[in-house]
């Protein structure tokens, strides 16, 4: 008795695990890989074939001349393999008195920002922990920085802000942002172009 119970249930078990652990996942990479292959392989970006970052993951940026991205909460900032947030609450002091106005002095010192108009997410961190992307305020707080450090017109780095200025997907969903990684390697391949052009 209790075998004509036992037998079924196992070859039940093995067969699900079959199906839900090794056929299904396949099937899913497969069709992955062959509709999406740039997305299923991390949206990695690469330069002169080395593999520089993902678009999906923030990383640092802390020299002048670079867009920052917004503050990380992950381990030391932006370790991928400590992905959280802060955990402290609207209320924390912690959260206020030390990491909210230590960015706001940051950013009043460095990109001339105005304390009561500063874009949020120029001084908090998102839930991940690992943004890749920043407002299209903060970022063009952050224009006139750039644009000196780099030797550039402020219009120039403005416009290319503007071409990756992503739009809300479908119009609707989410909000307008802008890439860091991306926004940084336009600017470094703008700068490269003009002064190859400069030389000629």
């Amino acid at each position: 008795m209790l075998r004509n119970q036992l037998r079924p249930a196992i070859v039940l078990t093995l067969l699900l695990c079959v199906i839900t652990g090794l056929i299904y996942p396949g099937i899913v990479t497969g069709l992955v890989q062959l509709l999406f292959p740039h997305q299923a392989q991390g949206s990695l970006v690469t330069t002169n074939g080395r593999v520089i970052g993902s678009t999906l993951i923030g990383q640092r940026f802390d020299a002048a001349k670079y867009f920052h991205p917004r503050p990380s909460a992950a381990g030391a900032g932006y370790d991928d393999t400590l992905s959280g947030g802060t955990n402290l609450g609207p209320t924390s002091a912690k959260l206020a008195d030390t990491l909210i106005a230590g960015a706001i002095d940051t950013v009043v010192r460095d990109d001339g920002g105005r304390r009561g108009a500063i874009p949020s997410d120029m001084v908090t961190s998102s839930g991940s922990g690992l943004d890749p992307d920043i407002s299209p305020d903060n970022a063009h707080l952050q224009v006139a920085r750039v644009a000196r450090a780099r030797g550039m017109g402020a219009g120039a780095v403005q416009a290319i802000v503007d071409r990756h200025t992503e739009r809300r997907q479908f119009g609707l969903l989410g909000e307008r942002r802008v890439n860091v990684l991306e926004l940084n390697l336009a600017l470094d391949s703008a700068q490269a172009s003009a002064g190859a052009t400069a030389q000629r």
